[in-house]
């Protein structure tokens, strides 16, 4: 398929998909007047990529994460070099924080549509105090 179908079917811009494949994350053939000519498992590939980068890993971890991802639903590790194993782990780590980071922000948003929601009749003039708040 050209690039167009598939930035199409992946939601993909097509700019992106030629900065994968400039970062090796895509490999695509090439027809006779030039034209990318993408293989139908790469409709797949893309949405590994992107789930990857929305995850937060850089393109240089996905690349080396990628071939052990033959399917969405299974790893094959053959031979993890351990500076893969160690800059995974960074990443897995950097994750987590993240994650109790946007953990303690969406907490402090319900805290907050809580407090403003319950203001109704009150007359504090809708104070809003985080020790108060109801844990979500």
């Amino acid at each position: 398929m050209r690039i167009g179908e598939l930035s199409e079917r992946t939601g993909t811009p097509r700019r992106l998909l030629r900065y994968y494949e400039e970062q090796g994350l895509l490999v695509s053939d090439r027809t006779p007047n030039g034209y990318r000519d993408y293989a139908e498992r790469t409709v797949d590939r893309v949405l590994q990529i992107r789930g990857l980068l929305e995850a937060g890993l850089p393109t240089r971890a996905i690349k080396k994460v990628l071939p052990c991802i033959s399917d969405p639903r299974m790893i094959h590790v053959p031979d993890a070099a351990p500076e893969t194993i160690e800059l995974l782990e960074r990443e897995r780590d950097r994750m987590t924080e993240r994650i109790r980071c946007l953990t303690r922000n969406r907490d402090a948003i319900s805290g907050y549509l809580d407090a403003v929601r319950d203001t109704d009749g009150r007359d504090d003039g809708g104070r809003y105090e985080p020790e108060k708040a109801v844990a979500v």
